[in-house]
């Protein structure tokens, strides 16, 4: 191996490093530290990655050099052990703090409260106890779709696990290659979400055009957890089919298994005409292409609904730094594409 190979392996390496590092459950300030290492490393340049993230463009080479001297333990907050609680006057402090501040975040919070006073609390609600005290509250609503049914549910997911039992041996070999599959529209909009904010006072995001919007169709690998991420003008026939070609380039050669919602377009006109010139005369158990449908007004059992959920969340979390819609795609992007996935919804859908 020379020297360039060697370089690109390592620089693999750290680029593999930094993406388990941004999936695990960091502070705002370790995110915005190890984006911007990864950015650095994947040759964007220092102004892009200063207009995207609002960072200077020393913050960049500052922390990119710390990664390299000391790797991954080099972007995280030091820790320096800890009290178990915080006086009178220090909790008068912490909630003056959060008063004067213009947003709120848990993890800012905790990592506070640790580097000014040494304190780190067993338990969460003694921090929400903190906003609580500062009049901050989180307020989160809910829905349901009246047209659901458990009955059609549970049959549609036997369904489901009976098919994958019968093609359990080409789904072990890679002949056959199941997805999950469902669209995104993201719209401007969506970052605005539930944060932590004064009880009498407005938080405000800047939003030019709330409806702009983008749509993203993702389809999760059953057996390697990989997702995969395309952006179309819109959700409609030929952008489905456009999204399956490029599955099937992604694996040449193989049986594809899509299931997915009832979508009229998932169902007739292009797509249904496509099907029928890839599939041609033959038997189902030969199809290049077979589709099956999860039962209709039940979203939840999609595990891709979980991942654009995942997705905004994050979007919201970190509402400060999306400063435009183009940041919004990228940090969804960033959030999604090529990562990947695993969590028990997936596991209801099983072949043994």
């Amino acid at each position: 191996m020379n020297g360039l190979q060697q370089a690109e392996k390592e620089g693999n390496k750290e680029i593999a490093e930094l993406e388990i590092l941004i999936e695990s459950n960091l502070s705002a300030r370790e995110l915005k530290r190890a984006i911007a290492v990864r950015m650095a490393l994947t040759g964007k340049i220092y102004r892009e990655i200063s207009q995207i993230l609002g960072v200077s463009e020393f913050f960049i080479g500052y922390w990119k050099k710390v990664f390299k001297v000391k790797g991954i333990a080099g972007l995280k907050l030091g820790y320096k052990g800890s009290k178990g609680y915080l006086s009178i006057q220090q909790k008068t402090e912490v909630i003056e703090w959060l008063k004067n501040k213009k947003y709120w975040d848990l993890d800012e919070l905790v990592i506070y409260v640790e580097q000014e006073f040494g304190v780190i609390y067993k338990s969460k609600q003694s921090y929400y106890k903190l906003f609580e005290q500062a009049n901050i509250s989180w307020k989160k609503s809910q829905k349901v779709n009246p047209k659901f049914s458990e009955e059609q549910v549970k049959k549609k997911r036997e369904e489901i696990n009976e098919m994958l039992s019968k093609q359990k041996t080409g789904i072990e070999s890679g002949e056959v290659i199941v997805f999950f599959l469902d669209e995104c529209h993201l719209l401007h909009g969506d970052v605005k979400g539930y944060v932590w904010g004064q009880s009498n006072l407005r938080i405000e995001v800047p939003i030019t055009n709330e409806k702009e919007r983008q749509t993203y169709f993702g389809a999760l690998n059953y057996q390697s957890k990989r997702f995969h991420v395309q952006s179309y003008p819109s959700g409609d026939g030929k952008s489905t089919v456009e999204f399956i070609k490029y599955l099937q380039n992604q694996y040449k050669n193989k049986k594809i298994i899509l299931i997915w919602d009832g979508a009229t377009y998932h169902r007739f006109g292009e797509f249904r005409k496509f099907l029928s010139e890839i599939n041609g005369d033959k038997e189902p158990d030969d199809f290049l292409i077979t589709c099956i449908l999860f039962a209709p007004n039940a979203p939840q059992q999609n595990p891709v609904e979980d991942i654009w959920l995942q997705a905004k969340n994050f979007l919201r979390k970190y509402w400060y730094l999306c400063k435009s819609f183009k940041i919004i795609k990228f940090l969804f992007e960033f959030f999604t594409k090529e990562h990947k996935f695993d969590f028990p919804k997936i596991h209801q859908y099983t072949y043994t």
